[in-house]
């Protein structure tokens, strides 16, 4: 069954728990890559900030990725 994740500053992304999401708190750029490069292969969507899908970059293209508004 794929897994939805989502990326981001704590405080933005922690509620998604409530909904059965992954969530990888990431309050850097650095810590939003390393949470992407850990995604496992199960993931299918994942919800990023817009500080965290501009530390991704391009590799969003590999899986569905929704970027969260400002």
């Amino acid at each position: 069954m794929a897994t939805v994740a989502v990326i981001g500053v704590g405080a933005r992304v922690a509620g998604f728990r409530l909904a059965g999401a992954v969530v990888l708190d990431a309050d850097t750029p650095v810590a939003a890559r390393a949470a992407w490069d850990a995604l496992g292969a199960d993931v299918a969507v994942v919800f990023l900030t817009p500080e965290a899908a501009e530390a991704v970059g391009e590799s969003a293209g590999e899986r569905m990725t929704v970027v969260m508004p400002p």
